[in-house]
């Protein structure tokens, strides 16, 4: 398992997911912004995702779906606010219908990945925001805290296969 610390502060209303990873962070960029690899890992280890658009560019937009054992689908979109390559990326994380159309009914979850070099490879933090204290504690009840460890714990696996 790749995933070191998670953090929920409800008065911050931030959720903190740290991962050690034995790659240099120009190769952990890569999981992040190549869309099959992404695929791999993004989503619970039982709910993986498929990505049907992945614009890794400031105001990009991202469209996936997670298929559930069952053969239910969760579908979700990104969009892109900020970038640093290979050090950071910003986006907003929504929710959205079978369409691919945002959910303005579920939050909209702002989200902070940062990447440092560590002597072992990269030290990857994930820090999401949330816009209230019910918003964060309602995705918290969806069980966002097992998916991300969950699909996180996957990365190691994605990283020992060439880009």
């Amino acid at each position: 398992m790749t995933v070191v610390d998670t953090t929920q502060d409800l008065d911050a209303l931030t959720l903190t997911i740290v991962a050690e990873l034995a790659a240099p962070p120009e190769r952990v960029w890569q999981v992040w912004v190549d869309p099959r690899q992404l695929e791999r890992w993004w989503g619970p280890p039982t709910w993986p995702a498929t990505f049907t658009e992945h614009d890794v560019a400031v105001g990009g937009r991202s469209a996936y779906h997670m298929t559930g054992p069952d053969g239910e689908r969760a579908h979700g979109w990104w969009r892109i606010t900020a970038l640093d390559e290979p050090r950071s990326l910003e986006f907003e994380d929504g929710f959205a219908d079978a369409t691919g159309r945002p959910d303005d009914g579920l939050p909209v979850i702002r989200a902070r990945v940062d990447l440092e070099p560590t002597p072992a490879g990269t030290r990857m933090t994930v820090r999401s925001r949330f816009a209230d204290r019910a918003q964060m504690e309602q995705v918290l009840a969806m069980g966002v805290v097992e998916g991300m460890t969950g699909a996180m714990g996957q990365i190691d696996d994605v990283l020992l296969t060439a880009v």
